[in-house]
């Protein structure tokens, strides 16, 4: 069964006013349109498009009103009776808050806990909304997408810390003490950890005072033209957006113990549990487990738990989390991360092109991106043009893509 869906992109104060209705082809709400959800997470589920799937409204209802037939037995089996996935179209025009996301096991005992405490769900001290983790992926679809993820090396931190050290020499009145602080902290036993912690603690509680200088000095130093020919530039530019956006913020100095990255079109990244992240601008898709459960370090006005987020982070350095797909023919590249809840198809096609087929494992989420294209399943057709979405049930198995232009398939892995 294709079932036609739609939503109504959120409107976080980051998003842009124009990337996701010119990337559909819609009208430009004239507000921002940060994401567009697809999928059925109750905060904002899609809308069913049509009668055809009988008195369901909303894709939730139609899990429902049939699970076995909605999801299939084996998704069932490991995912229970709900979809596992979230497809969304991410567009920013500015830095979304730094965050972390926590693993199956800490999801369920932090929900668990939560729960036994009496915090409503709602709370905004509430840190686990549910007890899944929320690993993800994006691939970029603007030329270019800039991103913070995970943390670098110990040693080429402290060379970037030796640069902006370098640049406060050169300065009239050198304040190196801020400096040597962070230095300091980043060269203990758990440095990178022991940074963190600092930062985040002692930069929000009462006694902040050299934390707020090491930003003050970091900021000011960033945007010097002594460190305009640094190989750390693009790292340095960041915290002048950051300090732009959140002025003060502790977390402008964590940013620069992340590695920073910008994706081309096409390229992706995948985001674990523990892995530390923020994306700064870029329009993408965006493919994730169905969960709410963020923990949130910095550039929000959102509630921030120091000590869960120091037990949820991993800190061991990481090179930058790519995720090469796989091209198992022309036009289709897999984004397939090492989890169960999802994968991701990027199709791309001419009228030319031999009709492709892909192989669902459950329950599949498709949008259109470009053109028309034709989908046939097992038991049933459909067509679907730039804008639209559709989803659809395990029962059609093998789905032929024939027609031009560009569509993404979310299923389960």
């Amino acid at each position: 069964m294709f079932v036609a869906i739609t939503n109504t992109p959120r409107d976080y104060a980051w998003g842009s006013r124009t990337a996701i209705a010119e990337l559909l082809g819609h009208a430009a709400s004239g507000t921002p349109e940060a994401e567009l959800w697809l999928g059925a997470h109750p905060a904002s589920p899609s809308r069913i498009v049509g009668a055809g799937s009988g008195s369901a409204a909303t894709l939730p209802e139609l899990v429902l009103a049939d699970p076995v037939g909605v999801l299939g037995e084996r998704s069932i089996a490991e995912h229970g009776e709900r979809l596992p996935f979230l497809l969304k179209v991410l567009a920013a025009a500015g830095p979304l808050s730094l965050q972390a996301h926590p693993s199956p096991e800490q999801a369920s005992a932090g929900f668990a806990l939560e729960n036994e405490a009496g915090i409503a769900i709602d709370a905004p001290d509430r840190n686990y909304k549910d007890a899944f983790h929320k690993p993800e992926l994006i691939v970029a679809l603007s030329e270019r997408f800039d991103a913070l993820c995970g943390f670098r090396e110990l040693a080429q931190t402290l060379d970037l810390v030796a640069e902006l050290r370098r640049a406060d020499a050169a300065t009239a009145e050198p304040q190196p003490s801020p400096l040597e602080a962070l230095e300091a902290v980043l060269r203990g036993r758990e440095g990178l950890r022991d940074a963190v912690e600092w930062l985040l603690r002692d930069g929000r509680g009462e006694d902040s005072g050299e934390v707020e200088w090491l930003v003050e000095r970091v900021v000011a130093l960033a945007a010097s033209a002594e460190l305009a020919d640094s190989p750390y530039a693009a790292e340095f530019a960041t915290v002048g957006t950051l300090a732009d956006a959140y002025p003060g913020d502790p977390s402008i100095v964590l940013a620069l113990l992340l590695n920073r990255v910008t994706l081309r079109a096409g390229e992706a990244l995948y985001l674990p549990a523990g892995n530390i992240h923020m994306y700064l601008d870029g329009l993408g898709v965006e493919l994730m487990a169905a969960s709410d459960n963020v923990l949130r370090g910095g550039f929000t006005p959102k509630h921030i738990d120091v000590d869960e987020l120091l037990q949820v982070l991993r800190f061991d350095p990481v090179p930058v989390p790519r995720l090469e797909p796989e091209r198992p023919a022309d036009g289709v590249r897999v984004y397939r991360p090492d989890v169960t809840d999802f994968v991701l198809y990027a199709i791309e096609r001419s009228e030319a092109d031999a009709p492709v087929e892909i192989t669902l494992s459950g329950a599949a989420i498709a949008l259109c991106t470009a053109g028309t294209l034709q989908l046939t399943g097992g038991s049933s057709a459909s067509e679907i043009a730039r804008g639209e979405s559709v989803f659809i049930t395990p029962e059609e198995g093998v789905l032929g893509v024939a027609g031009a232009g560009s569509l993404f398939i979310a299923t389960v892995g």
